[in-house]
């Protein structure tokens, strides 16, 4: 992620005069002597709108801080209900402002600038975001999606009296469904500062929904799907701490938390300090020969905590057995059966300073 000039002006600021955006001690901000202070601004384009009611969403739901009672749950699906409207709205409009409209056949660019519309409900924006913009939904997001708006609707106007546990459990439904529509279908058109930011504003977001059980369930429930065939590929992420985390020759993608690793040293030194492993530095790899083959790799195969082998830089796997410690250098070679005249146990650079020279 790019690291902002700390110099440059920020955002509210005036180039010349960035300075009046500092903050003094206890949070007030500064305001220039014989200056008068401006009004507070209220900025929230879209998709700051739709990520912050997110933040809400998981601040209320978070079982690490305390228990979920009914008001939480309350405020969970009204702001839950209002970043699905936001955030589904917003990817509309990036295909183009008039599909937002109610009646898109009636939209004009002066409506749409001044906010002066009615715009389309949750099931239009669905059915407009499969049928023009082509992105897929599962009939059961579709279902979650209008049992939310139900259960929003029923609290803003007429009041709820429902079993908590289902409600919580379709909020968790439609948490999964937006998480997974941010990553795939709209944070990849984001670029910039715009990206920067609201990767930055995800960041709690994506650490706070760990602690929401129906959200967690739910999105496991899905992965297991998605990752069935990729067993012997995938491990413990070190981020998340659910094993979901598929990893390949120089790094890996963890599917719950969305956290990726591009240098196999990192991803190796992560997952070792972890994981309950008898090691927290990698050996050398006897194949690619890299410090990165870690001991003690634990695969969603099934395969034993202390007998999987893995080199997180070439992605080859070895049992404990096939392989043994050169007897003159310590590092880990494959077994091979002694062959008469050779030296048993050895490296091949260790059996070459062996061997008896060649004499003339």
């Amino acid at each position: 992620m790019l690291t902002p000039d700390q110099n440059a002006p920020q955002l509210g600021e005036s180039p010349d005069m960035p300075q009046q955006n500092a903050t003094a001690a206890g949070g007030r901000r500064y305001v220039p002597p014989g200056r008068p202070s401006a009004p507070p601004q209220l900025d929230f384009p879209p998709i700051r709108n739709g990520i912050d009611y997110l933040a809400s969403v998981v601040e209320h739901l978070d079982e690490n801080e305390s228990a979920v009672g009914p008001r939480d749950l309350k405020y969970a699906v009204l702001h839950l209900q209002a970043a699905v409207e936001v955030l589904l709205k917003a990817r509309l409009q990036r295909e183009h402002w008039s599909l937002v409209f109610k009646d898109p056949g009636r939209a004009t660019k002066t409506d749409f600038d001044s906010a002066g519309f009615d715009s389309c409900g949750t099931v239009a924006a669905v059915e407009r975001l499969r049928d023009i913009v082509g992105i897929a939904f599962d009939k059961k997001e579709i279902d979650a999606l209008k049992e939310l708006a139900r259960d929003r609707n029923a609290l803003q106007h007429y009041g709820l009296t429902h079993n908590a546990p289902a409600v919580e459990a379709r909020a968790g439904r439609v948490l999964d469904f937006l998480m997974r529509f941010l990553e795939a279908e709209f944070l990849p058109l984001l670029e910039g500062p715009e990206r920067d930011t609201a990767l930055r504003e995800m960041a709690p977001v994506v650490q706070g929904v760990k602690h929401i059980s129906s959200y967690v369930r739910r999105r496991l429930n899905r992965l297991r799907g998605d990752l069935s065939g990729r067993e012997g590929q995938t491990i413990q992420c070190p981020a998340c701490e659910q094993t979901t985390l598929v990893v390949a020759p120089g790094g890996g993608h963890c599917h719950f938390c969305g956290q990726s690793w591009y240098d196999s040293e990192q991803l190796l030194l992560d997952y070792l300090q972890r994981a309950d492993t008898p090691d927290v530095t990698g050996r050398a790899c006897p194949q690619c020969h890299e410090f990165a083959l870690g001991e003690g790799i634990v695969f969603a195969d099934g395969s034993d905590a202390f007998d999987t082998l893995y080199c997180f830089n070439c992605g080859a796997r070895h049992a404990s057995d096939d392989l043994v410690l050169c007897a003159g250098c310590s590092r880990l070679w494959f077994l091979e059966a002694d062959i008469e005249g050779s030296v048993a146990n050895l490296c091949p650079a260790c059996r070459k300073q062996m061997e008896p020279e060649d004499v003339a």
